[in-house]
Parts: structure tokens; C-alpha cells; sequence
């Protein structure tokens, strides 16, 4: 009985051992599904939002790529993540598809130290808001858009582009010697007119070690340039 006792003992022994030194793809596949379980939090619209939109627009890159898709990139709608020998990214974003925007899920895991980021899924789970402006509608194309100001997503490229042109030329009018930085685009519409392209944007910015908040105008023509056509601060 002792003999069986410890033939046992040593085969569970070696059991776990050959469990707990398993490597490679499978290991990895487990550690992320145990992960699944818990540990997930949600990431605030503005707590880290340029790396968020990097890993949406890397997200939609590789599935382009793998799927040889031509989805456009619009806006991060949620962001979620999980420790898990690294970071796992759950993101909810809005992309184009064949002129429509759609919603997709996708998660992507980020292992830092090893500069190492890979997309894990990627799925589409419904529609988007109606199409009103892509990337190439701000450039100042209107073709098919009736006139009127739209609302548009702040983080699109170009309305980036039309706020960071308003900060510096809020800080070229300005007599302090104080840093403008930009903060947050909390408000962002944009109106296709004849051959140019209008924004009005709501900025967060800070002066120093103050905050403040401008309301601006932003015009853009077919060449690309801009041009702040009004601005007044917000009290």
C-alpha cells in the first residue's frame, strides 16, 4: 500500500512539473484566457488618448493587411484593458467601410519591454453612426453633402490638425511667454463650402499652470492650408 502510495505521489509530482514548465503559443493562448476572467478596467476618453488611437489605427493596419480590407479609421468609442504578462487592450472602434462606418472590437496585446504589440482579434459587431465626414471629406471635398455644419470626431487626423494650427496661432497673438499646450478638443463640427473646409472647435488648453478654454474657427482650403478665422476665449 505504501508503494502505490508513493508511486502515485511521484507521478502527480511530475505531472505539475511538466505543466508548470510548459512554453511557447499554447501557454501564451492560456495565460490570456485565464486573464479573461478578471482585471479588466475601463480607460477614460482622454487617459492616454494618443496612445489609445495609435493601437485603434495599428489595430485596423493588421487587420487590413491580413484581411486585405480598406477600412478607414474614424474614433476609438471605447477603450478597455487587462494586465496580462504585458497589456491586453480591448478596444471598441468606429471605422469605414465602403462608405459606411461600422463598429468593430478588437484586442490588442502590448508587451512593452519587448517593443513587442500584436493583434489578437479583431470582429465586427454593428453599425456606426451615420457617414457624415471622412479624413478626405475635411480636406475639402463635398461631393454628395448638403451644406450645414456636422458633427465630427475629435479624433480624427484632420481636426487635430485644424486644433494644433489654432493653438500656435493662439500662441503667436499671445504677449505671454508661457507654453500653450492642448489638452483636449472637447467639441469639434465641420462644414464643406464650395472649395474649402470650416471647423468649430471647442479647446482645452493649458497656460502655464493654468487651464482655459477657446472657441475657435478654423478655415482649410483643397491645399491643405489653415487659417484661424476666429477665436474667443471661454469664461
Amino acid at each position: 500500500m505504501r508503494l502505490i502510495g508513493t508511486s502515485l505521489f511521484f507521478a502527480c509530482s511530475f505531472f505539475v512539473l511538466a505543466f508548470g514548465f510548459h512554453q511557447g503559443a499554447d501557454h501564451e493562448e492560456q495565460v490570456i484566457a485565464m486573464a479573461t476572467l478578471g482585471g479588466v478596467r475601463d480607460v477614460g476618453c482622454n487617459e492616454n488618448s494618443v496612445e489609445i488611437d495609435e493601437l485603434a489605427r495599428f489595430a485596423v493596419d493588421e487587420h487590413n493587411k491580413k484581411e486585405n480590407a480598406l477600412l478607414e479609421f474614424v474614433r476609438v468609442v471605447k477603450a478597455k484593458e487587462q494586465v496580462v504578462s504585458g497589456t491586453l487592450h480591448h478596444l471598441t472602434l468606429e471605422a469605414v467601410d465602403a462608405g459606411k462606418k461600422k463598429l468593430f472590437e478588437a484586442k490588442v496585446w502590448v508587451k512593452s519591454w519587448l517593443n513587442h504589440r500584436e493583434l489578437r482579434e479583431f470582429t465586427h459587431v454593428g453599425d456606426g453612426e451615420p457617414t457624415g465626414f471622412t479624413s478626405s471629406d475635411l480636406g475639402a471635398k463635398r461631393d454628395g453633402h448638403e451644406p450645414g455644419w456636422r458633427a465630427v470626431p475629435v479624433h480624427d487626423p484632420v481636426v487635430q490638425d485644424a486644433a494644433n494650427h489654432a493653438l500656435k496661432s493662439i500662441q503667436g497673438r499671445s504677449n505671454s511667454l508661457a507654453t500653450y499646450e492642448l489638452l483636449e478638443i472637447q467639441h469639434a463640427k465641420a462644414e464643406v463650402i464650395e472649395e474649402s473646409a470650416k471647423f468649430d472647435l471647442l479647446l482645452k488648453v493649458r497656460r502655464g499652470g493654468k487651464e482655459e478654454k477657446y472657441k475657435v474657427e478654423v478655415h482649410r482650403n483643397l491645399e491643405g492650408n489653415f487659417l484661424l478665422n476666429q477665436m474667443h476665449q471661454e469664461q
